[in-house]
């Protein structure tokens, strides 16, 4: 008698035995690893080029600017939107809607064009992530690894090989191994069963092992000589884990009213729409360096307090709206990375004028509630509480963070749940059900 598939992403012992799943999720952690270095080294020259393109031009630096940035989104777009429409986005929502069964899973296009989608977009300056890309295309590892062992379609292992592939995707893009396995319990599945559990920790490690073989074995932000947070910084952690809670929920809102709006208004091609977001990228990474591409340059700078303090609510407002139109294109990139920016810009601002008031308190610097902004903002808008506070210590390798992370980030959980508004996975994936049937 045949195995009952639970309608639920989880899988459970009756469906497939966790002996028989360690070797193939050992080979999708590394095949997952490997594409995500890959991903990522070309992403970092990519996006050096870039910059030393338009640094180099001179008087031709806004030209240069401008035809990097419009050539670069319209090709992306235009790439996904002819070939692989199922790659936009960051592809969590569309890797959410295969798990429930609500649409098919497809590899052999996916992962070259989300790739190239990702590499010509988000390394042309559109303000996007490389970590939605490196999860949706570790899902198609699992999925392509299972079909090299003959997996039956519709059998619980296939279901447990995407999910794993896509925590081994998470978990290399930011050497972060156990930040890739809660992310597959939490925000995948929502629940705990011993397969999956299995799958997602053998593939996230080994994927974070060959990526800091091939890559960097430190953490993705430094943290130079800052002082452990202590007791006296938990009040004021609250305090933005409430604020960050509102700024989530207001990220998650405009990100789909933007979407609206294209779909209502512009009707280009997907090449022109791509080219005009490219020009505003280019045109603003032009005027203010640091404003285009995935952000992480701008978010060290916040950790190292390097923002002039006056910069700081232009950067804001800037990376905010520029992920929005950047996103809204339909180009492959995420949100993780700039969401981290504007969480870490936030945080920086805030702890300046906690600083500010308590001027001797050595708990209370600004750099301090830069890490805390990232993990509640994240938290806010993807409504995982757990992974973000354990993206954010592996992020930055800190570990004396955890307690006054667990307060902002609940507090902006509570928050965002408060004011009743759906985490922005699901929100993406529920809106794109109707196109899909």
């Amino acid at each position: 008698m045949n195995a009952q598939i639970h309608d639920t992403p989880g899988l459970s012992d009756r469906e497939v035995k966790r002996r028989h799943i360690v070797l193939k999720a050992l080979i999708v952690g590394v095949v997952a690893g490997v594409l995500a270095s890959a991903f990522r080294i070309a992403l970092e020259k990519t996006e050096h080029w870039r910059d030393h393109l338009v640094a180099v031009a001179g008087g031709w630096g806004l030209p240069a600017a401008l035809a990097v940035g419009a050539i670069g989104g319209g090709v992306g777009v235009w790439l996904v939107r002819r070939f692989a429409p199922h790659a936009s986005g960051s592809g969590i929502p569309q890797l959410k809607s295969i798990l429930l069964k609500e649409a098919e899973p497809e590899w052999q296009r996916l992962i070259p064009l989300k790739f190239l989608g990702g590499l010509f977009s988000t390394g042309g300056g559109l303000t996007l992530g490389r970590e939605g890309p490196t999860v949706q295309m570790g899902s198609g590892i699992g999925h392509m690894v299972s079909e090299w062992f003959h997996v039956k379609i519709g059998d619980g292992e296939r279901r447990a090989l995407m999910s794993a592939g896509a925590g081994a995707g998470l978990g290399a893009a930011f050497n972060a191994p156990l930040s890739g396995l809660v992310f597959v319990l939490e925000e995948l599945h929502g629940n705990f069963t011993p397969v999956m559990f299995v799958a997602a920790f053998l593939a996230s490690v080994t994927g974070d092992i060959v990526a800091r073989l091939l890559t960097d074995e430190l953490p993705v932000f430094h943290l130079p000589g800052m002082t452990a947070p202590g007791m006296a910084t938990l009040p004021w952690a609250a305090v933005l884990g409430v604020l960050a809670g509102g700024v989530g929920v207001l990220f998650n809102r405009c990100l789909l009213a933007t979407l609206d709006l294209r779909d209502r208004v512009i009707k280009w091609p997907a090449f022109a729409v791509g080219a005009a977001a490219g020009l505003l990228v280019g045109l603003s990474g032009w005027l203010l360096p640091g404003l285009a591409g995935s952000g992480g340059p701008l978010v060290q700078l916040a950790l190292s307090g390097r923002i002039a303090l006056a910069m700081l609510p232009v950067f804001l407002v800037a990376r905010f709206a520029l992920t929005m139109v950047s996103y809204s294109t339909g180009a492959a990139g995420g949100i993780f990375a700039p969401l981290l920016g504007i969480g870490a810009m936030g945080g920086l601002l805030f702890g300046a004028g906690v600083h500010g008031l308590f001027v001797n308190n050595p708990d209370l610097t600004p750099g301090v509630f830069c890490v805390l902004g990232m993990g509640a903002l994240f938290t806010a808008i993807v409504r995982a509480p757990l992974t973000g506070i354990v993206l954010m210590i592996e992020l930055t390798g800190v570990y004396s963070f955890m307690l006054p992370l667990l307060v902002s980030c609940l507090m902006a959980y509570g928050v965002a749940e408060a004011m009743g508004n759906t985490p922005i996975y699901e929100a993406l994936r529920l809106r794109s059900r109707p196109q899909a049937a």
